[in-house]
């Protein structure tokens, strides 16, 4: 059987790379992706045998669209690596220090600047404008949360996935008729799309805001906001027979076992079974033999056996879930064990759909990932791959942090370098996670001060942030070797990073100065409001960054009257907050209000915060305030790992832009560079995006020609 799967896997390769379309590299069919060896084999015999003898039509439709497409088009293929949250004075610092010197060759040769980001500076909102060349009041994401005012509870603001709507009851079952539905909530259009009408294909590697993916001329991998298999933004596993370390985990479940015989029988915790009319969740058998003197344990599950050393990230297992009626739901994980005594310690990073098999659209069209994972291997899918809150919570370490996050970049790499190879002419966009979540938990290592630091011997050094730059500018070098005069280079960030050493609790200041308040005989609300009092509440906080007027006719029990006295609402919140001092520094907490009626138009302004907070550096929204807990402390220390931050005053936390070509240095803005992507290609930009073309195509004529000479 393993012969037989092997010839399939090479057989699929070889139909992959023998029928490759002019500028892109998936065949016709993703059927054989979930059917059986034979029936893979026979399916790909025959789409093989399609493919040939319909190829010379084809091939000569492709050229003679292709030739019509790249008529007017300035370059042969245009590169963008977004490197999330580069911070402008990190680069500038390790550039003139000589650390990066692919970096400051294209500072020399082409250009370097920094770049404006969104208000507010969060990953999903800027990234969102960076496809669409919109402001977000055009593209609908303002936060990773948006507020549900029929009950103030958060939803994820990028997609929403619901259940079947038809059924067919057959015993304990709800059989489905129908498929999910999964809604993405990003509006307008990506600039590949307006490419691909045009003839001009793309690669998409893990952009944000891409769940669930969208028809367009080329190939598309989701990214952050895409969910692991329980539905969540990733849900780690933390398994410890110490009763000690049996707590609440954000972020993660806990998991107790007990030592028998240095046996351990315990589960996986699955996703919930929708097929039942009961739910119950889908648990899978896992047993772990340890050998302590070796130091290594046998792990069985799913039908495998796998021999894993401690303190060894293992490969990536598949699992298989059975709800019932033959059905089969598979998933992907990586085992760690952090210890074996006194007590076993193991981490189990989240259920990551499986690639090859996956039971939610993760990739345009559906078979991409599946062709990734034939030729590449198996890969992460979940959006927010690197697991900071395990991290952040004590369940895995921060050299075991670090090595995972690296693993997670590499096959990024990879990725970025196949579709570079493959791609003779269009565009190759990737998004690399790894230099945002590295800065979010090791920041404190800048300041030896920083509170995370206190009750702490550091353990690391601000080495880390300088060998991550180091490792990105070493990236950036392997990636224009890769590229001819014909080329065109975009390096970016979406934003800055900046320390985050103290929390204000936005919602706690509310219920202090009364805006907001709590039910008659409380003196603190547990999470997401649980006990706040809408009907005497005017205001609150929810996201990241947000302040929401509870407006009457808009949210559920509003006080507040639209119009005039919304108005003057606002007008009093932001003469209170602008400029709010702290405390115990006498520091500047928050430096600017931003008023949603200030902020550029657009259809789906409504559903923008009415205020959004631009903190101060040092400063963020407190871990309390964003869960939506309300007591009476308003500032405090952050003691977390997670201590470097960006959601703040977009205005002190810009991007970066690197690119191979002079371009416009004039204020360039994250919102130009879909504007760019197509006049390079020899569009117009449309009317409704808010951004400008970063060069000018005259004179970027002139300097092609020059180099041509």
């Amino acid at each position: 059987m393993k012969g037989k799967k092997k010839k399939t896997r090479i057989f699929i390769l070889l139909f992959f790379a023998l029928f490759l379309p002019l500028k892109a590299y998936i065949g016709p069919g993703a059927g054989f992706a979930f059917l059986s060896s034979f029936l893979v084999l026979f399916l790909t015999f025959f789409l093989a045998v399609f493919s040939f003898l319909s190829w010379p039509f084809r091939f000569l439709l492709r050229i003679i669209k292709g030739q019509k497409a790249y008529k007017k088009s300035l370059i042969n293929k245009l590169v963008i690596v977004g490197l999330d949250g580069m911070e402008p004075t990190l680069v500038e610092k390790f550039m003139a220090e000589g650390k990066l010197p692919n970096f400051s060759r294209l500072k020399k040769e082409g250009t370097y600047t920094r770049l404006e980001t969104t208000i507010p500076a969060i990953s999903p909102v800027a990234w969102s404008s960076f496809m669409t060349g919109c402001n977000p009041c055009k593209h609908n994401i303002f936060d990773f949360l948006s507020r549900d005012p029929k009950n103030y509870l958060p939803d994820l603001s990028s997609a929403r996935i619901g259940n079947p709507k038809r059924f067919l009851p057959l015993g304990k079952y709800n059989i489905p008729l129908s498929k999910p539905v999964i809604k993405g909530m990003r509006k307008s259009i990506p600039f590949w799309k307006i490419l691909g009408d045009e003839g001009i294909f793309s690669t998409i590697l893990r952009i944000p805001i891409t769940f669930p993916p969208e028809k367009f001329r080329g190939h598309l991998l989701s990214g952050m906001c895409a969910p692991d298999l329980k539905g969540s933004q990733g849900t780690f596993f933390f398994y410890t027979s110490d009763k000690e370390k049996i707590k609440k985990r954000e972020g993660g479940i806990n998991i107790p076992v007990t030592i028998n015989e240095n046996k351990i029988e315990t589960y996986i915790s699955g996703p919930e079974n929708t097929l039942l009319k009961t739910k119950e969740e889908l648990r899978l058998p896992l047993t772990i033999i340890l050998d302590k003197e070796k130091e290594e344990v046998l792990i069985e599950v799913s039908g495998q056996k796998i021999n894993l050393k401690k303190q060894t990230f293992s490969a990536w297992t598949k699992l298989t879930f059975r709800p019932g009626l033959g059905m089969k739901i598979r998933a992907i994980c990586r085992f760690y064990i952090s210890q074996m005594h006194p007590n076993f310690e193991m981490y189990l990073t989240p259920l990551n759909i499986d690639p090859e098999k996956p039971a939610l659209p993760i990739s345009y069209p559906f078979i991409y990932s599946v062709y990734l994972a034939k030729l590449l291997g198996s890969f992460i899918t979940l959006g927010e791959a690197n697991d900071t809150w395990a991290l952040n919570e004590g369940a895995l370490s921060e050299k075991a942090f670090l090595e995972l996050s690296y693993s997670n970049h590499k096959e990024w790499e990879d990725m970025l370098f196949n579709a570079m190879s493959k791609t003779k002419k269009g565009v190759v966009t990737s998004w690399f996670e790894t230099t945002d979540s590295i800065q979010h938990m090791f920041f404190r290592y800048l300041d030896k001060n920083h509170p995370a630091l206190k009750n702490e011997q550091a353990r690391m050094s601000s080495d880390v942030i300088k060998d991550l730059y180091i490792k990105m500018d070493e990236l950036v070098g392997r990636v224009m070797e890769k590229l001819d005069k014909r080329n065109f280079l975009i390096v970016m960030s979406d934003h800055g990073f900046k320390l985050f050493s103290r929390g204000f609790n936005l919602n706690s200041w509310l219920y202090l100065n009364g805006y907001l308040n709590l039910k008659d005989g409380k003196e603190e609300s547990d999470e997401w409001f649980k006990d706040v009092d809408w009907e005497r509440t005017k205001a609150f906080g929810l996201g990241l960054g947000g302040i929401y007027i509870n407006q009457k006719g808009r949210e559920a029990k509003g006080t507040v009257n639209p119009g005039e006295k919304t108005k003057s609402l606002k007008n009093e919140l932001i003469n209170k907050l602008n400029g709010i001092k702290d405390d115990k520094s006498g520091k500047t907490a928050i430096n600017k209000i931003f008023n949603r009626d200030e902020l550029p138009h657009g259809p789906y302004k409504e559903n923008c915060p009415d205020l959004v907070v631009g903190y101060n550096e040092g400063y963020r929204v407190s871990w309390d305030s964003v869960i939506g807990k309300v007591n009476s402390v308003v500032f405090e220390d952050n003691t977390k790992a997670w201590s470097g931050d960006h959601c703040i005053d977009p205005r002190i936390v810009p991007g970066i832009l690197l690119c191979n070509h002079k371009i416009s240095t004039e204020n360039p803005a994250i919102i130009d560079i879909a504007p760019t992507a197509l006049e390079l290609f020899g569009l117009k930009v449309p009317s409704h995006m808010d951004g400008r073309s970063l060069i000018d195509e005259r004179t970027f004529s002139l300097n092609q020609k020059g180099k041509k000479k």
